[in-house]
Order: structure tokens, then C-alpha cells, then sequence
């Protein structure tokens, strides 16, 4: 079951954070866990048909010249000194979607991919897909605990207007 959860909570979905919710619903009984253990490779490449239709932008290895740049730091004649890769980018550049697997919690890598997002240039949400189930644990759940205290305390202020997890 495709479960997702869009922070801040009193700001609702917009119509290109919606589309990519139907791209993983459309596949949802080839990806969900547990009854699927597939890496976030995997994932990424069953949903890059859809994706693209959208239209985004999706890595497609792990090579070089595969990957998805996003500018961070711009140096002496706006040359890019600094990037981050995202998985996929929106054709506009304003929505980021990494898809994690096994290390999303164990590995805090979801906090990974929250501050780079935080970091890229014209970035305004993050789209954060992790695996409902990983070796019995609720990894969806605990990283949307993790959203609901950030943005319930108020004591840290993210540049983001918005971050949907999806629990896949």
C-alpha cells in the first residue's frame, strides 16, 4: 500500500506533488514492501517510464554522465562549483525526488537527502520515497515521526515550502 504525508500538514498538495503520488500508486504492486525487496535503483527505474511523462528529469546509472546534478555553490563566471545529484528533478527545477531503500533510516539517509535538498539551487520541495516495510521495521512511520517533530517544534526553519514522504 502506498501510504504518503505531505509537511507542513496545514499546507495541502499541489497538482505536480500529486502527479508523482499517481506515478507510484500506477506500480504500487510492483514496488511495495515487503512483498518486494527491490533497491532504490530498481524502484527508480520501474517508475523513470512515468516520471518522464511528467515531465521530469530521471538518473539513469550510477556513472557520471547518468546522474542529475543539482548546483549547490556557483564560482567566478557562474561556473558551478558545487552540486548534488537527485535521483530525479522536475523539468523547472523546483521539485527533488530521491528514492531510498534499505538505508533510508538504519543509515539516516533520509536526513541526507533533506539537507542537500535544502542546499540545491531553486529547489522548493523534496519528494522523500522510502520503503513502508524494511526487516520489520515501519520505515515510512518513523521517518514521518521524524517530519511531524521538525516542523510541530518549530525550532528549525527549512527553505523548503514542502516535504512529502511516500511510503512505498
Amino acid at each position: 500500500m502506498i501510504r504518503y504525508q505531505f509537511f507542513p500538514r496545514s499546507v495541502g498538495i499541489n497538482e505536480q506533488i500529486q502527479n508523482i503520488i499517481d506515478c507510484f500508486n500506477a506500480v504500487e504492486d510492483r514496488i511495495c514492501s515487503p512483498q518486494n525487496t527491490l533497491s532504490s535503483n530498481e524502484v527508480l527505474t520501474i517508475l523513470r517510464d512515468r516520471l518522464l511523462e511528467l515531465p521530469m528529469q530521471v538518473e539513469k546509472g550510477k556513472t557520471k554522465g547518468s546522474k542529475i546534478p543539482v548546483p549547490v555553490l556557483f564560482g567566478i563566471n557562474n561556473k558551478i562549483d558545487q552540486h548534488f545529484d537527485a535521483d530525479a528533478l522536475s523539468s523547472d527545477g523546483k521539485i527533488v525526488l530521491e528514492v531510498e531503500a534499505g538505508r533510508a533510516v538504519t543509515n539516516y539517509q533520509f536526513l541526507k537527502d533533506i539537507f542537500q535538498a535544502c542546499m540545491m539551487y531553486g529547489v522548493e520541495y523534496l519528494v522523500l520515497a522510502v520503503r513502508n516495510d524494511y526487516r520489520k521495521n515501519d520505515d515510512f512511520k518513523r521517518v514521518y515521526s521524524f517530519l511531524e517533530t521538525l516542523y510541530i517544534s518549530n525550532r528549525l526553519h527549512l527553505p523548503l515550502k514542502g516535504i512529502l514522504v511516500i511510503g512505498y
